[in-house]
């Protein structure tokens, strides 16, 4: 699949079949996440992999709502054969000579994660899998189960799986809306 094709046909998917996804499908979805930039080369992002269906089903405990309603994503966490949670090291990203040097204070590491999720879940679709991006949850509560130690903070996770859905591409604004030249003009 070509990467512009992946970027306009992947879907945000919450359900999944049962089948599992092999050890080298979920390395090669890796190795793509492993190869985004990331700030000074840093590459401060750290994965981990939950298989465990009491794993992944405390984890979807910890998913917050979505005006009063629960997430949306919250079955797709615990039905999905396989949940990849992005972390992040802090105080790497950003940084310069341990001082941070930038006017985004210390919120670099987020945009490094981003990078490698997408990476991730445009290397998922074009294997045939499914992903969710999730941020909507409780992080602490998701590093105190997977031991995430201290100078490490959960930032996403998503489930993945083969789909069981085939959502319909949501409307996206045109170019002429979002793009300007030369100065941001309203």
């Amino acid at each position: 699949m070509e990467v512009l094709e992946a970027i306009k046909t992947r879907r945000s998917i919450r359900k999944y079949k049962a089948t599992p996804v092999d050890d080298k499908t979920i390395e090669l979805v890796l190795e793509a996440a492993r190869w985004a930039p990331s700030w000074d080369n840093t590459q401060c992002w750290r994965f981990i992999v939950v298989r465990d269906s009491n794993i992944r089903a405390e984890l979807a405990q910890t998913l917050g709502t979505e005006l009063g309603k629960p997430n949306p994503a919250t079955n797709a966490v615990r039905n999905a054969p396989v949940v990849i949670v992005a972390c992040s090291e802090l105080e790497k990203s950003g940084y310069i000579g341990g001082e941070l040097s930038t006017d985004k204070d210390d919120w670099w590491y987020m945009f490094d994660v981003a990078l490698a999720m997408q990476n991730l879940v445009l290397a998922a679709h074009s294997l045939g899998l499914g992903t969710v991006y999730i941020g909507l949850f409780d992080a602490k509560k998701v590093a105190s189960i997977l031991e995430v130690p201290p100078g490490f903070c959960v930032v996403a996770m998503t489930p993945l799986g083969y789909p069981n859905q085939e959502p319909k591409s949501r409307p996206r604004k045109e170019l002429s809306e979002i793009v300007f030249y030369d100065k941001f003009k309203s």
